[in-house]
């Protein structure tokens, strides 16, 4: 990088930082409140189906390490598909350009547990982030991780710089006994040669890798090597190149919120994945990361409070990348 596109980044960064966060996320928690009670829970996840639903919590990470936060930010919940960020990391960092010989970088219009377009194009997945293309990534790891629930919790315990990070095995459990898509996914994939391992052991690995939970503080830190070129915070590690984190967060950007990510670029303007326990991420690159939970999802698997308070923040601070 350049004097002045470094001199740029460190000014972009700084900015980011010194923005009046308390009063941004308190006056985001108080406005996204009207849509406090939207939405429901993922209930065709038992365990999902218990979570209290009025929880609330933002955190904002900024790349000198500080954290802003509010509410619920420290209560942790199940990750869901934010996982597929880091699976997508881990496999692109032992993969490298390779990958996408197997899944593909278009969006989808369809909902992101279809196998209507993974039949028609013979096996291979629209996107990383739609349940195919994740169960590929996985199963391209298991043939370089023989514990790759253990390395997915490593990876975020390094990268949040938090060692309480684990799965809930009650959660696992409760999405393996309704995993039938997922199995069918795999199985269409393998018929059409675009799966290497054990099928039962791949959709494991998947949901195990779900049923991961973190608090809005230690996801927010988690996603803080996006924003940083690939390069974690905690430790200095770089996870990924520079390159493959920009285009780890185009993805995001394009496909990151299923069938509703045009309007999430539209809106907000920000590299996004959410998941279905609630959860939001969103990456600045240059600037920070920030975690948004509230359970109650729409019809897409989007959490409706978490994606409001998300757009009164990016549009209250000017964050989208188009501004």
């Amino acid at each position: 990088m350049g004097d002045a596109a470094q001199q740029s980044r460190s000014a972009r960064a700084a900015y980011f930082a010194a923005l009046p966060w308390g009063q941004i996320l308190e006056d985001a928690a108080q406005l996204s409140a009207v849509c406090r009670h939207d939405g429901q829970l993922a209930d065709y996840i038992p365990a999902l189906a218990r979570v209290a639903p009025d929880q609330f919590g933002i955190a904002v990470a900024t790349l000198d390490g500080s954290i802003h936060s509010v509410e619920d930010c420290a209560t942790r919940f199940s990750i869901q598909s934010i996982s597929k960020v880091f699976l997508l990391s881990l496999a692109y960092r032992s993969y490298g350009e390779s990958l996408w010989e197997r899944v593909r970088q278009a969006p989808s219009t369809n909902p992101f547990n279809s196998l209507i377009e993974l039949e028609l194009e013979r096996g291979i997945p629209r996107n990383p982030f739609l349940n195919p293309g994740a169960l590929v990534v996985t199963d391209a790891l298991l043939s370089r991780h023989t514990h790759l629930e253990s390395a997915m919790v490593a990876l975020l315990r390094e990268l949040a710089g938090s060692a309480g990070i684990n799965y809930d095995s009650e959660v696992f459990n409760s999405e393996l006994r309704c995993a039938s898509r997922h199995f069918a996914a795999a199985h269409l994939m393998q018929s059409h040669g675009n799966f290497s391992n054990v099928v039962s052991e791949v959709v494991r690995a998947y949901c195990a890798s779900c049923a991961i939970e973190a608090s809005c503080v230690e996801l927010a830190r988690a996603g803080l090597f996006l924003a940083n070129g690939g390069r974690a915070i905690e430790g200095g590690r770089q996870l990924l190149s520079a390159h493959e984190a920009q285009r780890v967060c185009a993805l995001m950007l394009t496909t990151g919120t299923y069938e509703y990510s045009g309007m999430t670029a539209f809106a907000i303007g920000l590299p996004t994945k959410s998941g279905v326990g609630g959860g939001v991420l969103a990456i600045l690159p240059g600037r920070g990361s920030i975690c948004i939970w509230s359970p109650r999802l729409d019809a897409r698997g989007n959490s409706v409070r978490a994606m409001k308070a998300l757009e009164l923040i990016s549009n209250a601070a000017g964050l989208s990348l188009f501004a």
